[in-house]
């Protein structure tokens, strides 16, 4: 294997890692009422990889894009060779350290970072297919509780969230307690909702107020989404074609997420709540949160003052952190404008949709920031938001 670029820097902790969920995560976590139901990978009669959900072949993740997953390594010529070869390429193609967590713990040191916070793949997609409310809270519990087990012997380098689905709050509030006491460092939910209420609706605050109380961050990430959640300007523009534009719009779904917050109030009924923006970049926010404060003075925030008395970059200083790309050309001249205390960065590996050189561009990055806001840049940000 062609080594891994080593950062310059120390103390850096990766905020946004992915892992490639075993095949049989769900086979082996489901309670068992939902156990012949459980999502896995399979092969077509050609070969051609696809995801299996609820016993259908899904819509979106087909024609052998599972193996592609894990990519990001192998378009750097960092390709690692496994023993064991299972004939399924999703498996066999997986790079150092995205299946298993002693590999992972390797890859930390390869590349001298101290720890990541860690989130799935398979299950930021299935979600995107899956109406049945009772089979998705089951599908999660299954899933939050082998990324707990992941984690458990790294003496705290491999960090777990949670993903939880606001399809049902009272569920969703139930897991977010289970979890914590599990031992998770965070929780997340992706921009969409089945109920399609928008996340700061009040029909979440149960879940808010729980996340409150629990001490941890509550993240938006994205995921892979329904065809309805597509802006319909362009007509049918959601097919894997277009697979540039998506993946650069894709963050809007975290804008928007985001921005209900302060529709509804919630940074107001919730003081202590903490919100994590991510992998959606950070280069907007500057222009979003002066767009906020703007709408908020004119006579269209209105309502909105009356639910919050301060402007929006108020509750974005106070309670939200957000990670940037590594390779933002512009994020060090943001960071100084909006505060360098609520950024930190993001590897996205192993997902081939970002390039696999996170590492010389961290450093160049780190080096345009002044050196005050190195440190919190590169980990100590992200730690003071999990509350570490």
């Amino acid at each position: 294997m062609k080594p891994l670029p080593r950062l310059e820097y120390s103390g850096a902790v990766d905020g946004d890692g992915h892992v490639l969920e075993p095949p049989d995560l769900w086979q082996n976590y489901l309670d068992p009422i939902f156990r012949s139901r459980a999502p896995t990978v399979r092969a077509d009669a050609s070969g051609l990889e696809f995801l299996e959900i609820d016993g259908e072949v899904s819509k979106l993740v087909r024609n052998g894009m599972p193996a592609g997953l894990g990519a990001m390594d192998r378009v750097a010529g960092h390709v690692y060779e496994r023993d064991v070869v299972t004939g399924l390429k999703y498996v066999d193609q997986a790079p150092l350290g995205a299946m298993d967590p002693k590999e992972r713990i390797e890859r930390l040191d390869m590349e001298n970072i101290e720890r990541v916070f860690l989130y799935p793949t398979l299950t930021l997609f299935w979600v995107a297919e899956c109406e049945d409310e009772d089979y998705t809270q089951a599908c999660l519990r299954a899933y939050n509780r082998w990324i707990v087990d992941f984690c458990a012997d790294s003496a705290g380098r491999l960090l777990p969230m949670a993903q939880l689905s606001l399809g049902d709050p009272e569920a969703a509030e139930r897991e977010l307690r289970r979890a914590a006491e599990d031992g998770v460092a965070g929780f997340f939910v992706p921009p969409f909702q089945w109920t399609r209420k928008p996340l700061g609706d009040s029909a979440h605050d149960r879940v808010f107020a729980a996340a409150q109380e629990s001490g941890l961050p509550l993240g938006i990430h994205p995921s892979l989404e329904p065809k309805w959640t597509a802006p319909g300007r362009f007509g049918n523009y959601t097919s894997g074609k277009y697979g540039f534009f998506l993946n650069v719009t894709a963050a809007d779904a975290v804008r928007h997420a985001f921005t209900s917050l302060f529709q509804y109030g919630v940074f107001e009924k919730f003081p202590a709540l903490r919100i994590l923006l991510l992998e959606s970049g950070a280069g907007w926010v500057g222009y979003w949160l002066d767009r906020m404060d703007t709408v908020y003075a004119s006579p269209q925030g209105f309502r909105v003052r009356e639910l919050l008395p301060e402007k929006p970059s108020f509750y974005f200083r106070r309670q939200c952190w957000i990670s940037g790309d590594p390779d933002e050309t512009s994020l060090a001249n943001i960071i100084a404008l909006v505060g360098a205390d609520r950024f930190f960065w993001a590897s996205d590996f192993p997902h081939p949709d970002h390039p696999p050189d996170y590492i010389p561009e961290l450093e160049r990055l780190t080096r345009a920031l002044p050196e005050f806001a190195r440190e919190g840049f590169l980990g100590a940000n992200v730690l003071r938001a999990f509350g570490i």
